[in-house]
């Protein structure tokens, strides 16, 4: 399959992509808010209102196991870090999850500035930092001008209150998307490192569309989702060989998915 449209080139906008797979989920994902790669064709995921990680399996194309760690709540986005995984709750809280996999599994709790007023979606991980990534899908903690990435240190378990990074909200390759409350106009759902270039991938689920930064944080390109294929894209992933997969919530009366996807440089 293969979804194109013209725009301008000054708009500096890729909308060209193939869908190499795609995979209905069965009903617990229906709301599926993020995703992270485990290993071989599993993928672990959290949905937003049960406390468990799900690992899928994208082979057999059933859950393998369901993995319980808190109450019930609007969990947002997960990733992993070897046998620890990290949930993202949507009022900043952090869920360390060490030994995920097993039934000696502790579960730890961090907060962050971060409340509900900033609708926290997206969490990734830096793995040469050592470092968790998080963007306030709402409103920044200090201005509504930019989005700002920041940094949790997986070694102090502290917060750094200064953002490793900025996504100027102003800037040209998203006048288009422009809103009147500027916050508003790009809104992160989710984001994965690329395993080979380190370069950012950001999810906007509000409005479907996928941010890409370099490594120094300046926007390189961006691509318009299709919302028929993805209603809201919450999850983003992936495989240490570069594959890139995105999941989407249902949309009514359908299932929740997963896409893989190639895009055109």
């Amino acid at each position: 399959l293969l979804f194109t449209e013209t725009v301008p080139q000054e708009n500096q906008e890729n909308v060209l992509y193939s869908v190499s797979q795609h995979w209905k989920l069965p009903s617990e994902l229906d709301e599926i808010s993020g995703m992270a790669w485990l290993d071989g064709d599993r993928i672990a995921a959290v949905q937003d209102e049960e406390g468990i990680i799900y690992i899928y399996n994208l082979k057999n194309k059933k859950i393998d196991k369901e993995i319980a760690f808190g109450k019930p709540g609007d969990y947002e986005g997960i990733t992993t870090n070897k046998e620890d995984a990290y949930v993202l709750r949507s009022d900043g809280t952090i869920f360390e999850i060490s030994n995920f996999e097993q039934s000696t599994r502790t579960v730890k709790t961090f907060k962050t500035p971060f409340s509900d007023k900033n609708n926290m979606e997206t969490i990734a991980i830096d793995i040469q930092a050592n470092t968790l990534l998080l963007i306030p899908k709402d409103r920044d903690l200090e201005s509504d001008t930019y989005k700002g990435i920041y940094g949790f240190s997986l070694r102090t378990k502290k917060f750094q209150n200064d953002p490793l990074f900025k996504i100027d909200l102003g800037n040209p390759v998203l006048k288009k998307y422009r809103e009147n409350n500027r916050y508003k106009t790009f809104r992160p759902s989710d984001m994965a490192m690329h395993p080979k270039t380190n370069e950012m991938y950001i999810l906007d689920g509000a409005k479907p569309k996928l941010l890409i930064l370099d490594t120094n944080g300046t926007i390189k390109k961006i691509y318009r989702l299709d919302k028929k294929l993805f209603p809201q894209p919450e999850g983003i992933t992936f495989s240490p060989d570069g594959r890139l997969f995105i999941s989407s919530e249902a949309k009514k009366n359908g299932n929740g998915s997963i896409t893989e996807l190639k895009l055109k440089d």
